[in-house]
């Protein structure tokens, strides 16, 4: 795709339990914003089917699903959404969070998508984290994040793979949000950076039609 062809995207940028999901979640109901989860995507799968089973082997032990199976998967819910009008591309600013998680997936995705900014939610407090995690666990029934090996195996797996695709991309367009605060105030600053931004998206749309 040339750049006007690729979707205009915001991604949302933090170790395991910063609250990417929760804040893109908040984010998708509000008109002109559209909110994909790759993690979202992993768990509709069903896990008896031959790729559920490939995708839960490696969820299960805190390790990446390989680098062409996440595009491939994240490139059909997309297409999907597109289709039965759920994200209208035209109009809408698509949010994505937990992809891209290595810099492969970077290179790859640079074919479908125009980063336009990147939410950094940021802890230094690896602890404070994994104790976010085992809440949501219990609280959401999730089995990946209910046995801390796994947890602690998710977040050397973002240090080593996933951190390093923020080199990936120019330092301009990079924002730091500090994820320990209470989820309003992430959500200010996240707003913050994004509105002008869906602003500027629906300003040029409107002037293309």
């Amino acid at each position: 795709m040339d750049q006007e062809a690729r979707y205009q995207t915001v991604l949302l940028f933090g170790a395991p339990g910063t609250g990417k999901g929760t804040q893109g979640r908040i984010l998708a109901s509000i008109p002109g914003f559209f909110h994909l989860s790759c993690g979202d995507v992993f768990r509709t799968i069903d896990v008896k089917s031959k790729l559920g089973e490939k995708i839960y082997e490696y969820s299960s032990r805190g390790d990446l699903v390989p680098d062409q199976t996440s595009v491939e998967l994240w490139e059909q819910h997309v297409r999907a959404n597109t289709i039965l009008g759920s994200y209208k591309p035209s109009s809408d600013l698509l949010v994505l969070d937990g992809i891209p998680r290595s810099i492969i997936q970077a290179e790859i995705m640079e074919h479908h998508i125009n980063v336009l900014q990147i939410i950094h939610l940021f802890c230094n407090d690896e602890e404070e984290m994994i104790k976010r995690l085992r809440k949501r666990a219990l609280k959401e029934n999730r089995i990946d994040d209910a046995r801390e090996d796994v947890i602690r195996r998710r977040w050397e797996v973002y240090r080593k793979e996933t951190q390093p695709v923020l080199r990936h991309y120019q330092d301009p367009i990079i924002s730091k949000v500090e994820a320990i605060d209470s989820p309003a105030a992430v959500l200010q600053g996240i707003l913050e950076i994004v509105v002008p931004i869906q602003k500027s998206c629906l300003k040029d749309s409107i002037n293309g039609l």
